[in-house]
């Protein structure tokens, strides 16, 4: 083992404590089990459907889950979706997806659910390892919206599939601008979905007006976010429910700051 893997690993490891493996075959799930205990010395915990899984997570707080997909006993997907949706400490966890058959299609619904890394089966150490590399060593973005809740997409690498991931409009912009209009977009959708599930709404606006206030290079946009973001909190800490109204009253100035050709709402989430 060269010196640059060795640090490698000892940088990995500390955040590879605690791994929850969702497999409901025994014999792939004892494989990793095996790989991750050498590796990292992982404490791993097993499901083998659905509901444990997800039991597991909200009271374990893992550092990773592995899940499964494409098996019709278990939904590795949908765990994905309940976990970011969730309020538990390991919502922002790495996820990585394990198939059988890596499609375009089935990668794709991968990232759509939040899924950092696609893995096919049957897979090496090296290839495992370089899944890990990713999810612990390459930060990526946090997307915190109201259709999809996960890490960037647009960063998003299967190590499987060679065909176009990528916004379409992404050559267009400068990777400042497409984070602040991204923003933007995030909290017109949220305001449009504010009756409909108003505890996102306001986790996406919260996360976003943060983000704005802190990144924002324009004046307009960081008063108008810092306002926004101080009326929220006041929300979150009074219990109040959002509402329509006050969602539009108190995102209005931040949104008269979106571009018109920032795109409508249905795109905004498109990261």
């Amino acid at each position: 083992m060269f010196d640059g893997e060795k640090r490698s690993y000892a940088k990995m490891q500390p955040l590879l404590k605690r791994v929850l493996i969702v497999d409901p075959q025994p014999a792939g799930a004892r494989l990793l089990v095996d790989l991750m205990r050498d590796f990292a010395r992982s404490y791993c915990w097993v499901a083998t459907d659905t509901e444990r899984a997800l039991k597991i997570a909200q009271t374990y707080d893992p550092q990773l889950l592995v899940v499964e997909v494409g098996d019709p006993r278990v939904d590795g997907l949908a765990i994905t979706r309940a976990l970011r949706r969730s309020t538990w400490s390991a919502r922002q966890a790495p996820v990585i997806a394990i198939a059988g058959l890596a499609t375009a299609a089935s990668i794709l619904a991968a990232r759509d659910a939040g899924v950092h890394e696609f893995l096919r089966k049957p897979y090496s150490l090296k290839d495992l390892v370089r899944r890990l590399e990713a999810v612990t060593l390459r930060e990526r973005d946090w997307v915190e919206g109201i259709r999809y809740i996960g890490p960037d997409r647009r960063r998003f690498n299967s190590g499987e599939y060679s065909g176009s991931l990528k916004r379409r409009d992404d050559g267009s912009e400068t990777p400042y601008q497409q984070k602040i209009n991204q923003a933007l977009k995030i909290i017109q959708a949220a305001v449009a979905a504010s009756e409909t599930d108003p505890q996102q709404a306001l986790r996406a606006m919260l996360a976003q007006a943060n983000f704005l206030q802190t990144t924002a290079i324009d004046f307009r946009i960081t008063l108008a976010a810092s306002e926004i973001y101080q009326k929220l909190t006041r929300a979150v800490q009074s219990g109040e429910r959002l509402s329509r109204a006050d969602a539009e009253r108190w995102a209005a100035p931040l949104l008269a700051c979106l571009k018109e050709d920032a795109g409508l709402a249905d795109d905004a989430e498109a990261a």
